[in-house]
């Protein structure tokens, strides 16, 4: 009989247990992540990024690599153009690579310090910590834990997000950023991650970044685009076309646009007149490595720009090689933004 009594407190023992591992709240949860964000030492994951922020919805196919102290690598490939570009950190510095040019650009900053990235494991964990109001619940069918908090990005209407955590090691599965109005502007799905991943030496080496593109996937504009105006003397002709943004602000409309001549080459400048003033310059540049000023690096979904000045304040960033400088004195951030990012996807007209 007391056998049967000892079996019997044994087995509710256990049940207790395993159903206090299983209902684990909001605030079990926090403790865990404070945790594993203390002793992360590494992560590799890849998924999907889908941006509605411009006309037109914009996929992006994502690898995500870190490495403890620093060290970072992001692949963003347009999947619609084929084009891919990377963020990479290393004891040298910052960098946007565009692997198919063989052009690296260099950004003054400590990137990511406090700036948040919706593909950043920590950035994301960070949110959940930081928001004491978050709101908590579970997805049965995807077995993760879900937290409604706030974007703290630099776009501010980037309102709300959700992020979904699997709940047995608390890797990231997706991610949804809305509006004020509850519209999703951005999206992330992982289709892996993994912790503790090991990464060979040269991982995170520039020329190892930039030596991995294969010239085959070269798409075909672009090596059409590589063979004009190379040859003769004078400015060179453009070669990437006018690539106007997607997105114009109420009450602005193009005033002039005009092909000048800058460090024997041709670039093109478009003035936008208004309730707003500014201007956009595009031009390639022949160096193969530039130096972007110093400044605060903001992230553009597609890659990262540097916005520089104050009264009059100029916002660079490079993709495929085109080097763009949004300039203005009365265009506010959050417009600078939606116009830089609405550039991207627009072919040269």
């Amino acid at each position: 009989m007391r056998k049967i009594t000892w079996v019997f407190i044994i087995v509710i023992s256990v049940s207790l247990i395993l159903s206090a591992c299983g209902a684990r709240d909001a605030d079990d949860v926090v403790n865990d992540l404070e945790k594993k964000i203390k002793d992360m030492e590494s992560y590799h994951g890849t998924g999907t990024m889908t941006l509605n922020t411009g006309n037109e919805a914009q996929e992006y196919q994502l690898e995500v690599s870190y490495k403890s102290p620093h060290y970072y690598r992001i692949s963003i490939t347009n999947t619609g153009r084929d084009v891919t570009q990377i963020v990479l950190r290393n004891d040298e510095g910052v960098f946007v690579l565009t692997p198919h040019l063989q052009k690296s650009f260099r950004f003054q900053s400590d990137w990511p310090g406090q700036q948040g990235q919706v593909y950043l494991y920590e950035t994301l964990v960070n949110s959940i910590i930081t928001d004491t109001e978050r709101q908590f619940t579970t997805d049965d069918e995807l077995k993760a834990f879900v937290f409604d908090v706030d974007a703290n990005y630099q776009n501010r209407s980037l309102n709300r997000q959700k992020i979904w955590l699997s709940k047995d090691e608390y890797s990231p599965q997706q991610v949804e950023i809305s509006d004020e109005n509850a519209t999703v502007l951005v999206s992330v799905k992982f289709n892996e991650f993994e912790f503790d991943k090991q990464f060979e030496d040269d991982a995170f080496d520039m020329q190892r970044n930039l030596s991995m593109w294969q010239m085959k996937s070269l798409p075909t504009f672009l090596a059409e685009q590589e063979t004009e105006g190379a040859e003769g003397s004078g400015p060179t002709n453009l070669s990437f076309g006018v690539i106007q943004p997607s997105y114009t602000p109420d009450g602005v409309s193009i005033w002039d646009l005009r092909e000048i001549e800058r460090n024997d080459q041709l670039a093109v400048l478009i003035r936008y007149e208004g309730v707003y003033q500014y201007s956009i310059l595009e031009e390639r540049p022949d160096s193969k490595d530039v130096n972007l000023p110093q400044g605060e690096i903001i992230d553009l979904g597609y890659t990262m720009a540097v916005l520089t000045g104050e009264q009059q304040k100029t916002l660079t960033w490079i993709y495929d090689g085109v080097e763009f400088k949004l300039t203005t004195d009365n265009l506010p951030k959050e417009e600078m933004v939606k116009i830089a990012q609405s550039v991207e996807g627009q072919i040269g007209k």
